[in-house]
C-alpha cells in the first residue's frame, strides 16, 4: 500500500476521501485555489498546496499544476474524486507516466464510458439495453433537428461528455429544438470542453435506477445493488436512496447482470455506477430498463450504498489501486435496511432556485446522522464551484422509517444568510406520494407549488417577538432595575398598551404581523415567560436571551443586528424586520430591469435592443455555479436597453437588460 495520496479536488468529496485515508494510516495532501485558501478540505489535510486563480480552469482543471502539487508534496497516489478531472483520461495516463498510482479506471476504460454517443454503441455490442434515440458522428444541426423529427418529441438532448445534468436540455416542441440544442452545446463545451450531443426519446414516467459496481481491473467485476435517483430537478439529483422502492428480485437480477456484463466489456478497475433509465408507468419490469451512461468514478450518491451494505468505497478504491483484489465476493455483499441521503444545496427555493453565495454565518447541521460536508461556519459559498454544501444522509430498517429521520433532519438545518434548500428537502420527503414510492424524475416538477408553498407559523413568529422580549428583559437585568418590564423599558419597537401589555409589528418580506406581549418579566436571572398573541392564536414563551421555548418546543432564533431577528422553523431561515424594510436600490423585475441575480458570466444574447417581446420570452442568459440561468422578460413589452455582450463578466444586481410595456 502506497503511504501518501493526494485528492485532486475540493470540499466534500476531498473531507471524505481523507477521512478513510486518515483512517488507513495515510499521508492526506490537499490541493486548493486562491478562493479555497480557508476552506475547510485544507485544513483537513497534513499538507495543502495553492495551484492557481479561483477560476477552475485555471486551478483545478489544470492538469500540470496539480502534477507539480503532487510531484512537489511525494504523493505516492492521487484520488480524483468526482467531477473536475475525475473522467480525464489523460489526466489517469499522466499520474500514472509520472509514476504515482491512478485511483480511479484505466484510461481506456474511461474513454471507452467517456463518451456517451460511443458508450451506447459499446452497450448494444455487449448486449447491454439502451434507450431508443441518435448518437451518430453528424453534429449538423440539420442532421440532429431531423432525427429528433423522427424520434419524435419529446427528445433529451444530452451533451456526450456530460455529466450532473450539465448539458442536458429537454425539449417538448420541434419549434423549441434549435435553442435547446444551443444551450446544450455551449454547457458541453464550457464544462467539458466538448459541444457534442447526442438525442434520446423521452421516457415520460422516467425512473432513474443506477447499479454501483466495483472491478478489479482483472475481469473480476462485483455489483453492491442499485440506488434510485429519481427525485430530480432540472436534470440535477436532489434526494437518492437505496434500494428501489417497487425493485423485486427479478427486475434487480436483470438490471445488476446488465451493470456487470457493462463493467467487464471495458475490464473495469475500481468504484463505478452504471445508469439506467426505467419506464416507471407499469412499476418496474426487467424488460423496461434501459442503459444511459457510466459514470467512472465514485458518485455523489455513494453513502447511501456504504450505509445499506457496510462497506467502505473509498478504501474499496484505496486497496484496489494498490494491487490488493476486492475484498469481498459478490455473495458476501449484504444488503441491509434503507438509506437515504439529501443534497442541500445553497440555493433559494422562493426565487426560482438560483444560487445564493456569500458567508456562512450561521451554520448548523445535525448531529446525530452521517453528514459528508466541506464548509463550516464563517466559510464562503463561491459563485466558482458547485451550489452544493452538505450531504445528509440516514440509514432505518425501513423506508418510512428513513424517510421520516431524513425529513427531521432536513428541518433540524440551520443556515443564514446564504439561502438553502433544507425546507423543500423536508416537505418532498414528507409528501405522501414519496412516502408511498410513487416517485420519478417529473415528481418535483409535478408537485412544484406544494412542495414550495412557505407559510410563516405562528410559532415562528412567537420566537421572534419572544426573543425581543427576552433581549428586553435582560437590558433591564443589566441595568439593575428588576422591575423595568420590557416594554416599559421602550425598547425595540413595542410601544405600552396597558400596564402588562405590548405590542408591535414584526414584517417578514411585504406582510406585517401584529404581536403581543403580556406578563411580567422573570424573576430567575436572565430567564422570563411570556403570552404572545399573534393574530387570534397565542403561545407561551420563556427562555433566556439565546434559547427560547414556545409551547414547550425550542425555536433556535438570534438577532443578528438591532433590526432584524432570524428564527428557524423547519429548515427555512425567516427573517423579521422590527419596521418594514425599505425598497433596495435594485427594485425588481416590475420596473422591467433584469438584473443579475448573482454573480457571472453573460453566454448567450437571445434578444437585442428594440425586440418586441413577449413575458417569459429569454433576454440574457447568465452562466454561474457552472450553469446556466436565462432571465426572460416579465412581461409583454420591449427591448428598451441592452447593456451586456456575451463574454462579459457581471457582479450581482448589474441591470442586464431593461424591458418597457408595449
Amino acid at each position: 500500500m502506497f503511504k501518501s495520496v493526494l485528492v485532486a479536488n475540493r470540499g466534500e468529496i476531498a473531507c471524505r476521501v481523507f477521512r478513510t485515508a486518515r483512517r488507513m494510516g495515510l499521508r492526506t495532501i490537499a490541493v486548493y485555489s486562491e478562493a479555497d485558501a480557508n476552506a475547510l478540505h485544507v485544513r483537513e489535510a497534513d499538507e495543502a498546496v495553492l495551484i492557481g486563480p479561483a477560476a477552475a480552469r485555471e486551478s483545478y482543471l489544470d492538469v500540470e499544476k496539480v502534477l507539480a502539487a503532487a510531484r512537489a508534496t511525494g504523493a505516492e497516489a492521487i484520488h480524483p474524486g468526482y467531477g473536475f478531472l475525475s473522467e480525464n483520461a489523460d489526466f489517469a495516463e499522466a499520474v500514472e507516466a509520472a509514476g504515482m498510482v491512478w485511483i480511479g479506471p484505466k484510461p481506456q476504460s474511461i474513454r471507452a464510458m467517456g463518451l456517451k454517443d460511443a458508450a451506447k454503441k459499446l452497450m448494444i455490442e455487449a448486449g447491454v439495453p439502451v434507450t431508443p434515440g441518435y448518437q451518430g458522428e453528424d453534429q449538423s444541426v440539420g442532421t440532429l433537428t431531423a432525427e429528433a423529427n423522427r424520434i419524435g418529441f419529446p427528445v433529451l438532448i444530452k451533451a456526450v461528455a456530460g455529466g450532473g445534468g450539465k448539458g442536458m436540455k429537454k425539449v417538448d416542441r420541434a419549434e423549441d429544438f434549435a435553442e435547446g440544442l444551443a444551450s446544450a452545446q455551449r454547457e458541453g463545451q464550457s464544462s467539458f470542453g466538448d459541444p457534442r450531443v447526442l438525442i434520446e426519446s423521452y421516457i415520460t414516467r422516467p425512473r432513474h435506477i443506477e447499479v454501483q459496481v466495483f472491478g478489479d481491473g482483472n475481469g473480476n467485476v462485483v455489483h453492491l445493488y442499485e440506488r434510485d435517483c429519481s427525485l430530480q430537478r432540472r436534470h440535477q439529483k436532489v434526494i437518492e436512496e437505496a434500494p428501489a422502492p417497487g425493485m423485486d428480485a427479478a427486475t434487480r437480477k436483470a438490471v445488476t447482470d446488465a451493470a456487470v456484463r457493462a463493467a467487464r466489456a471495458v475490464d473495469y478497475r475500481g468504484a463505478g455506477t452504471i445508469e439506467f433509465i426505467a419506464d416507471a408507468s407499469d412499476g418496474l419490469k426487467p424488460d423496461r430498463i434501459w442503459f444511459m451512461e457510466m459514470n467512472t468514478r465514485l458518485q455523489v450518491e455513494h453513502p447511501v450504498t456504504e450505509s445499506i451494505t457496510g462497506v467502505d468505497l473509498v478504501e474499496w478504491q484505496l486497496r484496489v489501486a494498490a494491487g490488493e483484489p476486492i475484498p469481498l465476493k459478490q455473495e458476501d455483499i449484504p444488503m441491509r435496511g434503507w438509506a437515504m441521503e439529501a443534497r442541500l444545496y445553497a440555493e433559494d427555493p422562493a426565487n426560482g432556485f438560483l444560487p445564493s453565495i456569500g458567508r456562512l454565518d450561521h451554520f448548523v447541521l445535525p448531529d446525530d446522522i452521517r453528514v459528508d460536508t466541506g464548509v463550516e461556519q464563517g466559510g464562503e459559498v463561491s459563485q466558482f464551484y458547485d451550489p452544493m454544501i452538505a450531504k445528509l444522509i440516514v440509514h432505518a430498517d425501513t423506508r418510512e422509517a428513513a424517510a421520516a429521520r431524513l425529513a427531521n433532519a432536513a428541518r433540524e438545518v440551520e443556515v443564514w444568510p446564504v439561502r438553502t434548500n433544507a425546507a423543500f428537502l423536508a416537505r418532498c420527503l414528507d409528501h405522501q406520494r414519496f412516502v408511498e414510492g410513487d416517485v420519478d424524475t417529473a415528481f418535483i416538477a409535478a408537485e412544484e407549488a406544494t412542495l414550495l408553498a412557505s407559510q410563516v407559523s405562528p410559532r415562528a413568529i412567537a420566537g421572534a417577538a419572544g426573543l425581543i422580549g427576552l433581549e428586553a428583559d435582560a437590558a433591564a437585568f443589566d441595568a439593575e432595575d428588576r422591575h423595568l418590564a420590557p416594554w416599559r423599558a421602550g425598547l425595540f419597537g413595542f410601544r405600552m398598551n396597558g400596564a402588562a401589555e405590548a405590542r408591535t409589528a414584526l414584517h417578514h418580506g411585504d406582510t406585517a404581523y401584529a404581536v403581543t406581549l403580556t406578563g411580567e418579566p422573570g424573576w430567575h436571572a436572565r430567564q422570563s415567560s411570556f403570552d404572545v398573541g399573534v393574530g387570534e392564536q397565542s403561545a407561551r414563551v420563556y427562555g433566556e436571551t439565546d434559547l427560547v421555548v414556545v409551547d414547550g418546543d425550542v425555536v433556535s432564533a438570534f438577532a443578528p443586528d438591532a433590526e432584524r431577528i432570524v428564527v428557524f422553523d423547519d429548515g427555512e431561515a425567516l427573517e423579521f424586520r422590527r419596521r418594514k424594510a425599505s425598497a433596495g436600490a435594485g427594485g425588481s423585475a416590475s420596473d422591467g430591469g433584469l438584473r443579475a441575480p448573482m454573480p457571472g458570466k453573460i453566454v448567450a444574447a437571445p434578444a437585442k435592443a428594440g425586440d418586441v417581446v413577449i413575458k417569459g420570452q429569454p433576454i440574457v442568459v447568465l452562466e454561474a455555479m457552472k450553469m446556466e440561468h436565462a432571465l426572460t422578460a416579465p412581461f409583454d413589452g420591449v427591448v428598451a436597453e441592452f447593456n451586456v455582450v456575451v463574454g462579459d463578466q457581471v457582479g450581482e444586481g448589474t441591470v442586464l437588460a431593461r424591458i418597457e410595456a408595449a
